[in-house]
């Protein structure tokens, strides 16, 4: 899980953004806030300091036939005003959205695609995509830095433009048109032949052939695919997948994925694949069978759940069997889960207001630091029991039962049936009717 967040994080970092068309609210009958105001006003000044940031790597590019490795480099002889590195919007002084990006030596707002780390990612992407690819990224002026909102971005051409976070379903709009943006990615392919770093590519440039209604291209592209993917690889398969099934090619989508899954038996994105295709095709049973592959604790509901043995916090024995005779929530969380943090003053209410009725919790933390857990649960007053092994995602316990995401809560009855993998948002009502021995679902 870590990996492939991490993997998200960093393909965000360096992919080509889109020229996005700026939109604009209906004009309305009363003049502008003064927030709204002071918007518009750091958005131009973080439009000139992107423009000067551009104009500073440009000469400092043309002296040293490269990049700096960080934007502090050109402070002062490129950058007289190191003021420039500060948007305006940003209300704490210098933090890029990214940690991977933070600068060591001084406070930077942006977001520089060409740090160490990023570098060859980041020339890469240019190589296939060109000079549209952002150099500089601002996501200061958005709401809660929410990065499904647009962001301010200087390209290596040098420009200035707003473009949403994520790009991939809208690339045409790069190149200003699908046809334009056939013709780049076509030439993107030429300049990288390395299947492991432009299969991604292939994927969009079908969806372009076929948004173009240019099927024989589509066809062409997806053959010369085949004959370079890795059959075994997933992420290869998912792209195979996607032009089979564009092409409206069925049958052979779900042989795909049937001969993926052998290779990934337990893998959520192919069970999941499988699922929507047996779905599609009427296979309803079929097709829960394979959600109950993948979703955890599906397969358990009104059945006993496997027990565990573990030991808690203070090393004493601990399982579900130890739990019977009680309701018993099992909630996998941690202390670095923004979402498990907050449904934590809920889980305590019902906790205080059920403990002494036969109802208990345990936990289930995912947390790698012992320290910081025991701090907060001392903090907040939890009682409750909780499993640690400090393995965070590699926990045993977790792993056991298949656990890829968090807050999961579970509710099992007294005799060690589960009610429900997913007692979010309805867990008093869930309880209250567990506890009268009422059917909860």
């Amino acid at each position: 899980m870590k990996v492939i967040l991490t993997i998200g994080i960093l393909l965000c970092l360096i992919i080509p953004s889109v020229y996005a068309e700026e939109t604009s609210d209906k004009k309305a009958d009363v003049e502008p806030t003064e927030k709204q105001n002071t918007n518009k006003k750091n958005i131009e000044i973080c439009t000139h300091n992107l423009e000067t940031l551009g104009k500073a790597i440009q000469a400092y590019h043309k002296e040293h036939g490269d990049y700096p490795q960080w934007l502090s480099d050109l402070v002062p002889k490129y950058l007289a005003d190191e003021k420039v590195l500060l948007c305006p919007a940003d209300k704490k002084g210098g933090q890029p959205f990214h940690p991977v990006t933070k600068d060591p030596n001084k406070p930077v707002s942006y977001d520089y695609q060409l740090v160490p780390n990023l570098r060859n990612t980041a020339m890469r992407a240019r190589d296939m995509y060109g000079d549209v690819t952002p150099l500089v990224r601002c996501i200061h002026h958005n709401k809660k830095n929410n990065p499904s909102y647009s962001m301010l971005n200087l390209s290596f051409e040098k420009k200035v433009y707003r473009a949403p976070y994520l790009w991939q379903n809208s690339l045409e709009k790069v190149y200003g048109g699908v046809e334009p943006a056939i013709n780049a990615l076509e030439k993107g392919l030429k300049k990288k032949t390395d299947i492991q770093q432009v299969y991604r590519l292939y994927g969009t440039l079908h969806e372009l052939y076929m948004k173009a209604e240019r099927k024989e291209d589509a066809e062409n592209l997806m053959n010369r695919f085949k004959v370079q993917m890795d059959p075994k690889n997933y992420y290869h398969g998912a792209v195979l997948g996607d032009m089979l099934k564009a092409l409206d090619r069925h049958d052979e989508e779900l042989q795909l994925f049937q001969e993926m899954e052998k290779h990934h038996p337990k893998n959520r994105f192919v069970l999941q694949r499988l699922e929507n295709i047996h779905k599609q095709r009427g296979n309803d049973e079929l097709a829960l069978e394979y959600r109950k592959k993948y979703v955890p604790g599906l397969a358990f509901l009104g059945e006993m759940v496997p027990d565990f043995e573990a030991t808690d916090l203070d090393g004493k024995p601990i399982s579900i069997e130890s739990y019977r005779g009680k309701v018993l929530l099992v909630d996998f969380w941690a202390t670095w889960c923004g979402p498990c943090i907050a449904e934590m003053p809920k889980v305590k209410k019902v906790y205080d207001t059920y403990k002494d009725k036969g109802f208990d919790i345990l936990g289930i933390s995912l947390d790698s630091d012992e320290t910081k857990l025991r701090e907060y649960l001392k903090k907040n007053d939890i009682s409750w029991r909780q499993v640690f092994s400090g393995e965070g995602w590699d926990s045993p316990v977790s792993r056991k039962y298949g656990i890829y995401g968090i807050p999961t809560v579970w509710l099992i009855d007294r005799e060690g049936k589960l009610i429900s993998h997913n007692a979010r948002g309805k867990l008093e009502k869930l309880v209250a009717e567990a506890l009268k021995n009422e059917p909860a679902e």
